[in-house]
């Protein structure tokens, strides 16, 4: 595994040896990393076959959600949902392992914690992505993918990227393409983003750019953990400014994370939701959604609501609650934006002076087939046009199309909940590793690049 010889052919980088790799990963995010160390591992192992591998990201540098590494805020799974635990519970790539690597092993036992801040797993990811990034082009954004057929067999696809920075091409040859689709910010219909709109997933980056010195007023939208935790943030770092919580519930949820509900997120429980008919599949969804979706931690509603109390006590009051509500206009202004509330009970409308618009209003899964150009038609759909997958990961496609497209997210239809979460990252990588060496051992598929 590494990084092969080039050359120059039509413009395009190309490999000298029009070497065939095992696997490309579109995207180097937290599931695809964990792809990239389960096939170390398996080679390091001197297990035969050996995989060759290697990914394109097209972000500069490994990250993971830097717009929202809040001082204080903490994982919420176990941190032995790592990337490599759960699969392999000796690996060099563990939390405990990066641990000791980082002589804090003791001081985290002596901690007592489950869940560790999420600056440190940002420092594990980081640390597991550095010990392998001689697999991995940053700066590179995959563009275009294409089947290559033999004897009328799909073997390969040609993927060609291009760098972020010079925009030189390259393309690259692999068997298996394992996408890491990854999660775009969603904002509110017909709201963009602006110099003082922004969605929370970028909350540090624009605060840092903020031309105000000291912010009176922002209002933060949505009800889930993100936006409690903007909230609490904002009222912390600005002791003058006042935070305006809008949402259209009542108050904010207590998320489900009792052991039973819980056990939603086990690696297990992905075999019972692929193998249940669709309206339990639905049902499973709609009773366990709470463990996840538009919920928050109940030590930090508490907290909010300790604020909220004591300011009512001592004044003034600057964490306010604007509850069954919701955002009906926003209007730029040079100083500032007006920001204008309905109450959803009375339909009454409320006018906010404010500095800034944060919207904690989720993120929306990428579509795949966007990520693949040709190669999407050879893509089978389910009956509500999504795409079917087998067990594996592995997108359904027609019998004459060896090579696979494997996805890492954008599965939660057919997978269940932990699609684009942590808690299953170790085990679907080696779920991915081991259909690929099966699949290669049972489809002809030629070892180096055909030409006829």
């Amino acid at each position: 595994m590494g990084n092969p010889s080039r050359a120059r052919e039509g413009g395009i980088s190309l490999r000298a040896d029009r070497q065939i790799v095992d696997l490309l990963g579109i995207g180097f995010g937290p599931s695809n990393v964990a792809v990239a160390i389960a096939a170390v591992e398996h080679n390091e192992a001197g297990t035969e076959p050996l995989i060759s591998a290697e990914f394109v990201e097209q972000k500069p540098a490994f990250g993971w959600h830097h717009g929202m590494l809040i001082d204080g805020t903490t994982l919420q799974v176990s941190f032995l949902k790592d990337l490599a635990t759960l699969r392999n519970p000796t690996s060099r790539f563990g939390f405990l392992s990066y641990l000791h690597a980082k002589d804090r092993l003791i001081d985290f036992i002596n901690h007592k914690c489950l869940y560790p801040s999420r600056i440190e797993f940002n420092d594990y990811l980081s640390w597991c992505a550095s010990q392998i990034d001689d697999l991995v082009h940053y700066g590179r954004r995959a563009i275009s993918a294409r089947p290559v057929s033999v004897d009328g067999f799909v073997t390969h696809y040609e993927v060609t990227d291009r760098g972020t920075h010079n925009g030189s091409l390259t393309m690259r040859l692999a068997r298996n393409l394992v996408v890491g689709p990854g999660l775009s910010p969603r904002m509110p219909a017909g709201l963009s983003q602006s110099r003082r709109v922004w969605h929370s997933h970028f909350l540090l980056d624009r605060l840092e750019t903020l031309d105000v010195a000291q912010p009176r007023r922002f209002v933060v939208l949505g009800a889930g953990q993100s936006a409690a935790e903007v909230a609490e943030h904002l009222h912390s770092r600005y002791p003058t400014a006042e935070v305006f919580a809008v949402f259209s519930r009542f108050g904010y949820s207590q998320s489900d994370d009792s052991p039973y509900a819980n056990r939603i997120f086990d690696p297990q429980t992905v075999d019972v939701f692929y193998s249940s008919p669709e309206d339990v599949k639905v049902a499973l969804m709609r009773y366990h959604g709470n463990t996840n979706y538009s919920v928050v931690d109940v030590d930090l509603i508490e907290e909010l609501y300790r604020r909220a109390y004591q300011e009512r006590i001592r004044g003034p009051e600057r964490l306010r609650l604007f509850n069954v509500s919701e955002l009906a206009d926003v209007r730029e202004r040079t100083d500032g934006i007006q920001v204008v509330i309905r109450h959803l009970h009375s339909g009454e409308l409320s006018t906010l002076d404010a500095d800034a618009l944060v919207c904690a209003t989720g993120y929306r899964p990428t579509d795949p087939r966007s990520l693949l150009g040709e190669v999407g038609p050879l893509l089978l759909d389910d009956a509500q046009g999504r795409l079917r997958l087998e067990r594996d990961y592995r997108v359904a496609t027609a019998p004459e199309v060896l090579a696979g497209v494997y996805l890492c997210g954008g599965t939660e239809h057919t997978h269940g909940i932990t699609s684009s979460l942590l808690s299953v990252a170790a085990v679907r990588a080696g779920e991915i590793l081991r259909s690929v060496i099966e699949r290669a051992e049972h489809c002809a598929v030629p070892r180096s690049y055909a030409t006829t």
